[in-house]
């Protein structure tokens, strides 16, 4: 089985998650996306509120754009120290069910790979070193398809994480912790941004055959529910 890798520099996050969402509904192959680093947004899940989520008039004053994605999930921010890697499956591919539980266990086992620290494992639905959040995650499942995409924190500014609110439903391991007691900082563990990626790609090729493919050109006449909300 192939996946097709599309490894992306710098793409904005809107930008990207609309290349996502065209290649979900409208491709047929297998998909693997990474991108470095993103201008600076709110991304919120499809059922988001962001009276709820985001302290609006903070992102506002600092022109801090605020995107629903078509996926669900929770609230991340993003910018230049974010990671991005998606997986876009045909359901065919793996033999377990196409459920939210069976993928998140499935991307595990993958990630054990790309993070050989002992204290690495998927703690409810975020990717941690031991209690401290790294990764956050967000999926779609349609019906021969599924994505599953992974906000990586190389670095992050904590004040911007200022711009989100506690969300009345959050992890349990969580707890009430702040920000600065509930994240960590890839970079405090690996070489380079390259060091991640390489052992993504390295990952995938374990198990797939790769293709290396260009961005491919988007479609306008496709339905996209990847928008930008005011604030």
């Amino acid at each position: 089985m192939t996946f097709h890798l599309l490894k992306l520099q710098g793409m904005p996050i809107y930008e990207q998650l609309l290349i996502e969402e065209q290649l979900l509904r409208g491709d047929e192959r297998n998909w693997c996306i990474i991108n470095s680093g993103s201008t600076p947004a709110i991304v919120m899940g499809i059922s988001g509120k962001k009276e709820e989520l985001v302290d609006t008039e903070r992102a506002a004053k600092d022109k801090i754009p605020l995107i629903k994605r078509f996926s669900g999930g929770g609230t991340v921010v993003v910018d230049e120290g974010t990671l991005f890697v998606t997986f876009i499956c045909q359901k065919e591919l793996h033999s377990f069910p196409a459920y939210p539980e069976p993928i998140l266990r499935w991307t595990e086992e993958f990630y054990r790979d790309v993070f050989p620290q002992p204290t690495f494992r998927l703690q409810e639905n975020d990717y941690v070193f031991g209690q401290l959040k790294f990764g956050g995650n967000a999926q779609y499942i349609k019906k021969d398809r599924w994505l599953h995409h992974t906000s990586f924190l190389w670095d992050y500014q904590p004040e911007r994480m200022q711009y989100l609110l506690l969300p009345k439903k959050r992890p349990r391991y969580r707890q009430d912790r702040p920000h600065s007691a509930f994240l960590c900082r890839l970079c405090e563990h690996f070489p380079s941004r390259d060091a991640i990626f390489d052992q993504v790609i390295s990952a995938l090729g374990k198990r797939y055959q790769i293709e290396h493919v260009k961005t491919p050109a988007s479609d306008p006449t496709q339905r996209q529910t990847t928008t930008f909300i005011d604030l």
